[in-house]
Order: C-alpha cells, then structure tokens, then sequence
C-alpha cells in the first residue's frame, strides 16, 4: 500500500474517533466523562516523575581518578523493550562532578528505566542492570572503570529536586476552572493557553525524548533516549467561532497548522479534563483541525 494510502486510512480512523466522542457526549454524557477521566488518569501516570529505584559506586581508573556515582531510576516516560532480543531504551541526564573532603573528585550519572525492566529484573539479574549502566558510561563518556562495584544509599547531590532536574524532568501546572474558561471569549481563551505555556517552557526549557535505533542490535544491547533542550516553534492558527441560527454559541473551531509534520503519529494531543459545565477546551479539541504540509489535507 502506498503511502498516500495509508495517509488516507489514518485520517478516516481519526474523523471517526472524533465523531465518536462528539455523538458519546450528547448521548452518553457520564460515558463521555468517565472515558475522559480514565485517559486524563493514564496520561498522568506516563507524566509522573522519575523516582530513585538504587544506586551504585565504581571507582574512575581513567582519564581523571575519582569516584562514579550511578543513579538507577524508574520513569514510566521511558519505553519498555518490545521482547528480550531488542535494544534497552535508556534516558541519560547530564553529568554533574564535584569534590569532597572525604572522597576527594567524583561524577554523578543519572540512568532511567521503565519501570518493567526493573520489576523484571529486581532479584538475581539486577546486576545486569548495572552492569548495562556502567558499560554505558564507558562508552559514551569515556571513562574507564573498575570491573568492582557497590550498592550505596545514595549519591552526593542525590536528592528527587536533582536528579529529576539532570534527567530533564519538569511538572507542567495548568489553573483552568470551570467557571473562569465558560466565561472567557475564544480570544481570551486562546491567549491564556498560549502564555501559560510560553511561560512554563521559559522557566524550564522541555526535555524531549529522542529515541535513536541502534544500527548493530545484536552489539549494541543499549538504545540511547537522551534528554536535549530544544526552543520550540510557535505554529501558526486561526479560532473561529460557530453558532447556531439563533447567535448562541455552539462550538469553538481551532486550525492549526503544521509544516513540518509529516505523519499523525507525530502529533500529541492534549486533552482538558471535562467538568459538569460546558467546557470550550472539549469543543476546541473535539473540533481540531491539521493542515499537514505534504498533503495540505484537513482533519
């Protein structure tokens, strides 16, 4: 099948699901909102934070003496493995050094996991987890390292506000109620989404994760998922007001487009949770538009 095709099956499977819940919400509205509630509820777990899952200390042989520091953590934004052979999807923050009267120079190095690979791995083969890591700090920092490791407590500037901010985490805060956005024009509306968003990416820059194939699997047993700061780019859209013959009004419509969007799978959208009142967010997202740049088609 071409890929004009498949474009053409995608975009019919996404103006069917949009039809779905716009008949579930005038049919079915306690369906509607317990189905928004459940997603609103997975997408919070997928959000949450990276959390210390152990730690372990190897001596630095090369190029500069010291001590290693490997923060093993548990994040579900990181991807499982799809079966046993595949590569082992990692997220890496920045290395952070420094010295103590006691041990002298030392390196802290963050690694995140699913959640899975650790709960499969938490008896007997966990040494196999840190050993992945320590050869992955070999590898990509050029280090060399004591084959001899051990399980500490924790690391120096080892604390959650640390080495959740290494990783690139960052918790967005959204303040929309009810009864503020109901009563907001489309254009006031759109203007507070946008500067509470602008706003938050200039406190914290994004983090992305970028997910990079390995060329040689059976070699390379570890993917790597490294967390970058990337400015991103306004893109251009238009809000119109629909209403019925009576001037009231009926629906929000966004139109957003995207140059450099190839695919629908590259998209993510995000969804406001639905309260007893009229919420213009639904109807925004319920009646979004995308203008793809190779197909100009429209959702």
């Amino acid at each position: 099948m071409s890929s004009a095709g498949r474009t053409e099956d995608v975009l019919q499977q996404v103006n069917q699901f949009w039809s779905m819940l716009d008949d579930l919400s005038q049919n079915d509205p306690a369906g509607y909102h317990k189905f928004i509630e459940e997603q609103m509820k997975k997408g919070a777990e997928i959000c949450s934070p990276p959390e210390l899952h152990s730690c372990i200390k190897t001596p630095i042989l090369e190029p500069t003496p010291g001590l290693l520091y490997i923060n093993i953590c548990s994040w579900k934004s990181v991807p499982a493995p799809r079966d046993d052979s595949s590569s082992l999807p990692v997220c890496t923050g920045k290395l952070e050094t420094g010295t103590t009267e006691a041990q002298g120079w030392f390196v802290v190095l963050d690694v995140a996991l699913n959640p899975a690979v650790l709960q499969k791995n938490k008896d007997k083969d966990i040494n196999y987890v840190y050993k992945l890591a320590l050869n992955f700090a070999q590898q990509h920092h050029g280090m060399q390292l004591s084959q001899e490791f051990s399980v500490v407590r924790c690391s120096p500037n080892g604390s959650p506000d640390q080495f959740k901010c290494r990783l690139g985490f960052q918790k967005q805060h959204y303040t929309f109620k009810p009864t503020q956005t109901v009563s907001q024009t489309p254009h006031s509306l759109l203007q507070q989404l946008s500067s509470q968003q602008s706003g938050k990416q200039e406190e914290n820059p994004t983090a992305q994760i970028i997910c990079r194939p390995a060329e040689r699997p059976k070699k390379n047993l570890i993917q790597v998922i490294s967390a970058t700061s990337v400015e991103p780019q306004k893109p251009e859209y238009q809000l119109e007001v629909k209403t019925n013959t009576e001037g009231v009004l009926r629906s929000l419509e966004l139109t957003v487009e995207l140059p450099k969007v190839r695919t629908v799978s590259e998209c993510q959208l995000r969804v406001s949770k639905v309260s007893s009142h009229t919420n213009p967010l639904r109807v925004i997202a319920s009646h979004l538009r995308v203008r793809w740049a190779s197909a100009h088609r429209w959702i």
